[in-house]
């Protein structure tokens, strides 16, 4: 119901924010992800942290030169290795990135853009995961991280960018048998492709 009731008030407030003149183009966004997992290394290794996410976009071209606003509704998967065993741990979500964009046009045909925004996170996978007898991996239900990147438009319809993701909290707690707990933080580097129609 709390995810629910946020999904909604995150597109009324999107809805508000934009006004009526501007210009909206959907398309479908998808790209690779390759995380940086923060959390300390006597407790738990981890290696091979790539993933990927596809979903929805859109973007809104306001009615100031230059600004504009995108946002997506994106299925995303990560995986990691635990290093000395065979156990993965995997994080599904729906990721919910909105981002301010400020462009600059490079011709008739291309524009460079850089962009930068809030990011809501919501599990849709296992929270908890089995590592070893002793250990036992709890992913958050929600997260808040930040966006900062920046992007080329081709020929209005084809957006290639990178950014880096930056978690505000953690993203899972690590417990062991003996009571040790550890928090993580998942940072992720981005690179993304979209087609507007």
């Amino acid at each position: 119901m709390k995810k629910t009731l946020t999904l909604i008030l995150v597109a009324v407030a999107m809805m508000v924010a934009i006004p009526a003149s501007a210009q909206v183009q959907f398309g479908l966004k998808g790209g690779l992800n390759v995380t940086n997992m923060s959390l300390n290394d006597d407790i738990l290794k981890t290696e091979n942290r790539a993933g990927f996410f596809i979903g929805p976009t859109a973007k809104f071209t306001l009615p100031i030169v230059g600004l504009g606003v995108d946002a997506s509704a994106l299925y995303d998967q990560r995986e990691a290795e635990v290093k000395g065993t065979e156990e993965k741990i995997k994080q599904q979500s729906i990721n919910i990135p909105i981002n301010l964009r400020y462009g600059v046009g490079l011709g008739e045909t291309a524009s460079l853009f850089f962009f930068a925004g809030p990011q809501f996170g919501f599990n849709v996978g296992d929270k908890d995961h089995k590592i070893t007898e002793h250990e036992t991996w709890h992913l958050s239900g929600s997260t808040f991280s930040v966006n900062l990147g920046v992007g080329v438009m081709l020929i209005n319809h084809i957006q290639l960018a990178a950014n880096y993701n930056i978690v505000c909290g953690k993203t899972a707690e690590i417990s062991v048998l003996d009571g040790v707990k550890d928090k993580a933080r998942a940072n992720a580097w981005q690179i993304s492709a979209a087609y507007f129609f």
